[in-house]
């Protein structure tokens, strides 16, 4: 890693803010909290109120947490290679790793207070969140560095366990709810498995046993795109069951074609894509921001007027 000597407070500052890493997951995190809000708040004619300002916030500041103990636990390998050792505060010396973990145990704090406004179900899930955040990273577990433990982790933390979390801040029985969560975790099971498509030579280097190495890079993309087809079958059932409003599906068509016009060069995180469907994650991403954005503009006009 790159020694740097007293770095300054205005360095540390800045090196703190890169460590939560937070372009690469805001525009999914609060979508994600609002729509699991929603789904609970329509059927039961339940208003929504400051507490799910608190959640998404939480949500934010777990994601957070688990992208910051992944750049400290990973710093040394984040060495290994210029690209990722650029992006890596802790390898770069902006910022040491004492004040690494400092930060994460003052996040943790935060976010665990937050997760209680949600009531005693949100706090719950939101305690599984940060405990499957810290033992995918930490060295001693490091559920990263095995199969199928990864990519379920993964998943669920950056995924289900968020919209979930906005769930129950409204009502604690899912129902048919439970399959747009395991859409969108499915949806984050082709994530993690592209992901791990990206950084393959890098991982093996590394001595990872995650799910890619064991597959193979073919297996890989054939379990990417089995990902996709169960997820989308998940919410086509929660659209047949009434989860969401009719109307619905005419904001997302328009959503699909706002963002026809839209011609990312880079995936989600801002890296060069590895294959097709990475040209496709940041329109999929505004179409989702898109469409529940204008559900939950309604949902508040009608508790207005």
């Amino acid at each position: 890693m790159k020694s740097v000597s007293q770095p300054s407070l205005q360095s540390q500052i800045r090196g703190l803010i890169r460590l939560t890493r937070w372009k690469e997951y805001v525009s999914f995190v609060i979508p994600l909290t609002i729509l699991g809000s929603l789904l609970a708040a329509r059927p039961h004619d339940i208003l929504l109120d400051w507490r799910l300002i608190a959640v998404t916030l939480a949500n934010i500041l777990a994601v957070a947490y688990a992208f910051m103990i992944n750049d400290i636990e990973d710093a040394p390998d984040d060495a290994r290679d210029p690209d990722r050792a650029a992006r890596n505060p802790i390898t770069m010396g902006e910022i040491g790793i004492r004040v690494g973990y400092a930060a994460c145990r003052l996040v943790a704090v935060a976010t665990l207070a937050l997760y209680a406004c949600g009531g005693f179900w949100v706090l719950v899930i939101g305690v599984a969140t940060l405990l499957l955040s810290h033992l995918y990273s930490w060295r001693p577990v490091r559920l990263k560095a095995w199969p199928v433990t990864d990519v379920v982790s993964h998943s669920l933390m950056l995924s289900g366990l968020l919209l979930l979390a906005g769930y129950f801040i409204y009502h604690n029985q899912p129902g048919i709810v439970w399959f747009v969560a395991a859409g969108a975790t499915l949806f984050s099971v082709y994530g993690q498995l592209y992901n791990q498509l990206r950084d393959y030579d890098m991982d093996k280097a590394a001595g990872l046993y995650n799910t890619a190495i064991v597959l193979g890079e073919e297996h890989t993309r054939r379990l990417m795109y089995l990902s996709i087809g169960l997820a989308a079958l998940c919410l086509l059932a929660a659209i047949g069951l009434g989860a969401f409003p009719l109307w619905l599906g005419i904001v997302l068509v328009i959503s699909v074609i706002i963002s026809m016009f839209i011609n990312p060069k880079t995936d989600m995180r801002g890296t060069q894509t590895v294959e097709i469907s990475g040209t496709l994650q940041v329109q999929g991403l505004v179409v989702i921001n898109l469409t529940i954005a204008a559900w939950l503009v309604y949902a508040l006009y009608l508790q207005v007027f």
